[in-house]
């Protein structure tokens, strides 16, 4: 089960890595338009607020992953707790204020890996 958890807790940090290459990097991109639902006149005065989300997602991603390369079993464990956790406020705010499919998309990931920590 810990191999699971740890699989989970990297799915998750994979998973903020890529929404922190989309929102800071690849937001004008038709992919990523059609990804974030956003129409393209609309793309030129959201850049910077995306880049600012998506440099958010990257500092999920980086606790993520100092949680699981922290040497100190305990500590590590505490890490994954909350940044999980934060990932999961984030996915509740964010799936009940802009799209439902946010609670799917990092809600749930985040979720199943909280829960297999208290599992192992």
């Amino acid at each position: 089960m810990e191999y699971l958890s740890t699989l989970l807790v990297a799915v998750v940090a994979l998973e903020h890595f890529y929404i922190l290459v989309l929102e800071m990097f690849l937001w004008t991109k038709p992919r990523t338009r059609k990804i974030f639902g956003i129409a393209p006149e609309n793309v030129a005065i959201t850049k910077k607020m995306a880049a600012n989300q998506g440099l958010y997602n990257g500092f999920l991603a980086v606790g993520l992953l100092w949680s699981l390369l922290h040497p100190e079993p305990f500590f590590a464990l505490q890490l994954k707790i909350f940044f999980l956790s934060c990932v999961l406020v984030a996915a509740l705010y964010g799936g009940f204020s802009v799209k439902k499919n946010i609670l799917l998309i990092q809600g749930l990931p985040a979720l199943l890996a909280l829960v297999s920590l208290f599992l192992v």
